[in-house]
């Protein structure tokens, strides 16, 4: 973090330099002075340092300057850095002015031209006001920031991306003192959000995945054009493919379409993963995970959408949604499950306004003493009720079910049981959502009789179906009649080897329908929706990788 700025505005140039001189002298081996020769080039130095995160302690302005003068300039400077101390140079006979400065911009002191000997009349009166500033200063900031709506789809889109790929942000209100402060130094106003600020004090305007990825420290782009192995997909099988296969000398690259973790990555705390008795959740997993596979070498992609698998001779070809493409010997195929959409009237149009698909942990906080609604009944919506009922007045589980037996581990059935701010509404559905800008009511449906009622609430979390979304698959490698991918013993219909392969041998157990593409965690046919299962399953499939570079 840079020293704090004192910050000097005249338009004369020898007196600049004078100011900046005597400030300097005292001042330069804890403060940056920073000089500017007009008002709105001023203005324009404290945007930038306002991006950036850092910090304003004493302002010292002229107060004859053509266009802007010194008073006009500390009355702006006010609305980028509230609390920095601020002075007016004056003659002799701007005095009153001066004076009159002190009700119009709080002026905390004004000097007369000239000061010197500076020991006298310049540095007791900055001394004293840095003193007072050093006791209440502005917050400095090294950490991303987003400014937004509370209810907007957009700024939500934005921090739910930042964190679930770890990235640290604070999320600053647009109607706010500190978020307006932002907008006004980047000259924005709140119909243009969502801001994000990056630490080195980039703006980005209603950014685009690949460009927060880009300014966030996120990678985008392979370092080469041919791998060993390509990990498609981010979630818990592709992380135990990517570090397995960079840690065995492979080289590896997995690409993620929006966030490493997938679904378990968002999941609030996993207790049944072996070695974590005490449970781990799923950004922790994840972000371990994410540290071991780089340590071994292994490259990891984000906001990269793969959409074409094609065969070239040996090799497989990856192509992505820009157009740019990748070559491998072998791919391990690890895209997860998205969950399903939630087929009600005026849902869709509430999406990211209080209306959410999956946890949105970014959202619990902003859901304290709330009504708040989950629907299903599998362990993801279990780990989400335990944590929102943490925040929320109450919560309410809808199932469809008559009860949780069937889909939901015992261990998060009796943990919901002990808490008495969660209550499961068995066979109720959603039959329709209503708001204007954001969620405003529910009406549920019961699944029996068909009675529906009206409950009011902003908030709409859903966990229900899983769906592979393999289309980009098609013609490629065989899918079974819900898209999941087949593999091994799954291939050999009738004890007959699949249409197309090449290979005097079988399948391997976790290869598809296409030699060298192999499939892991939930995408795979039959497997077993568990983290720890996901995992074992990439690690599988990168011992069956070398033993078909082996056979080559």
């Amino acid at each position: 973090m840079a020293n704090p700025a004192i910050l000097t505005v005249d338009d004369d140039p020898a007196v600049s330099r004078a100011v900046a001189r005597d400030v300097r002298r005292r001042y330069g081996d804890r403060y940056r002075v920073v000089r500017a020769s007009s008002g709105e080039d001023a203005l324009a130095t404290l945007r930038e340092i306002k991006l950036r995160g850092e910090q304003v302690a004493v302002m010292l302005a002229d107060y004859r300057m053509p266009e802007m003068n010194g008073i006009q300039f500390l009355e702006a400077a006010m609305d980028l850095f509230p609390l920095a101390r601020r002075v007016l140079l004056t003659a002799y006979a701007d005095t009153d002015a001066a004076i009159d400065a002190i009700n119009v911009v709080d002026l905390d002191h004004y000097l007369l031209k000239p000061w010197h000997p500076p020991e006298e009349k310049l540095y007791p009166v900055v001394d004293s006001l840095l003193e007072s500033w050093l006791a209440a200063p502005d917050p400095a900031s090294t950490e991303t920031r987003v400014v937004g709506h509370r209810w907007s789809a957009p700024s939500f889109a934005v921090r739910d991306f930042l964190a679930r790929n770890l990235v640290p942000f604070r999320w600053l209100l647009a109607d706010e003192p500190e978020g307006a402060q932002l907008l006004a130094a980047a000259e924005l106003t709140s119909a243009d959000v969502p801001l994000v600020v990056t630490p080195d004090g980039t703006s980005l305007v209603r950014p685009t995945e690949a460009d927060l990825a880009a300014h966030v420290g996120l990678s985008t782009t392979p370092a080469s054009d041919f791998y060993d192995l390509v990990v498609v997909g981010g979630g818990p099988a592709g992380l135990g493919a990517a570090v397995y296969g960079a840690s065995e000398g492979l080289r590896t690259v997995l690409v993620e379409r929006r966030a490493t973790g997938g679904q378990a990555g968002q999941s609030s705390r996993i207790e049944n993963y072996l070695g974590f008795p005490d449970g781990v959740s799923g950004a922790q997993l994840t972000d371990r995970a994410r540290r071991q596979a780089l340590k071994f070498g292994a490259e990891l992609l984000s906001t990269r959408e793969v959409v074409a698998l094609e065969a070239a001779g040996s090799a497989r070809l990856l192509r992505f949604g820009d157009g740019t493409s990748i070559a491998t010997h072998t791919v391990v195929l690890a895209t997860g499950v998205s969950y399903r959409m939630l087929d009600a009237p005026g849902l869709a149009e509430l999406t990211g306004a209080g209306v959410f698909y999956g946890s949105a942990a970014t959202e619990a906080p902003s859901c304290s003493g709330e009504e708040v609604y989950i629907v299903g009944g599998a362990n993801s919506a279990g780990q989400a009720a335990i944590h929102f009922s943490r925040y929320a007045k109450r919560v309410h589980l809808l199932i469809r079910a008559g009860d949780l037996r069937r889909s939901m581990s015992q261990y998060l059935i009796d943990q919901i049981g002990q808490l008495p701010n969660i209550e499961v509404h068995p066979h109720t559905e959603v039959a329709a959502g209503e708001g204007t800008e954001h969620l405003e009511r529910l009406t549920l449906r019961d699944a029996r009789s068909g009675e529906t009622r009206t409950v009011d609430t902003s908030w709409l979390f859903i966990f229900i179906g899983a769906e592979p979304r393999t289309e980009w698959l098609d013609g490629v490698v065989a899918r079974d009649g819900f898209g999941f991918v087949l593999t091994g013993p799954d291939l050999l219909s009738g004890g007959g080897r699949p249409p197309g392969w090449s290979l005097p041998r079988d399948p391997y157990h976790l290869e598809a329908s296409l030699p060298g593409v192999f499939a892991a965690g939930d995408v795979r046919a039959e497997s077993v929706k568990r983290v720890a299962s996901a995992v074992g399953e990439g690690a599988m499939a990168v011992s069956l990788v070398h033993r078909y570079l082996a056979a080559q």
